[in-house]
């Protein structure tokens, strides 16, 4: 099911943005929910897995990080950075909230992250997912994503999903004057 509202628009801003932190808090306690078995055999938490790349990594020219606004609130959001090539875009935390899951709204939030890494020169797309987090992994492969591991294998064995997509090259634009005015519509 895929619901369009006349009132969401993307907004292209800061990691550390106060709109953005509602979005963090859940992504955390999700995160604390399904790998809490796994943090405490291994160390570390959920805050700290968040806070492992420094807001600058999603920053313009290389990255970008955008929300998906519903009148003026987040409600759900991802971001990019370079990975270890020129060409490769790495997605990083994709999320909506619990509440509004199952509409169309992170296949909206992918797409827009795709298109922006495009428009900022990147032919690739690598991301990775959580062994627990199925429906994640339905919505790559369902995007055109291709799996890098075996799909019939355990996932709690593999841990990090990884996927990749080759992107379609768009027209490069500057984003440094839409972050800097706080937001693009889209």
């Amino acid at each position: 099911m895929s619901v369009r509202y006349d009132n969401d628009r993307f907004l292209y801003t800061a990691v550390d943005d106060p709109l953005a932190r509602p979005l963090f808090d859940g992504l955390e306690q999700e995160y604390d929910n399904r790998y809490a078995d796994v943090r405490r055999r291994i160390g570390g938490s959920a805050r700290e897995e968040l806070q492992r790349y420094p807001a600058e990594a999603f920053a313009a020219p290389v990255g970008a990080f955008v929300l998906l606004l519903r009148d003026g609130v987040a409600i759900s959001g991802g971001a990019f950075m370079p990975h270890r090539d020129e060409d490769t875009a790495e997605f990083k935390r994709i999320w909506t909230l619990p509440g509004l899951r199952r509409q169309g709204i992170a296949r909206r939030v992918l797409q827009e992250l795709e298109d922006q890494a495009a428009r900022q020169g990147y032919r690739r797309v690598f991301l990775t997912t959580g062994f627990r987090q199925p429906e994640a992994v339905g919505l790559y492969l369902s995007h055109g994503y291709t799996a890098l591991f075996d799909l019939d294998a355990d996932p709690e064995t593999i841990a990090h999903l990884p996927f990749e997509k080759q992107l379609v090259p768009q027209p490069q634009v500057d984003v440094a004057p839409a972050i800097a005015l706080h937001g693009a519509v889209a």
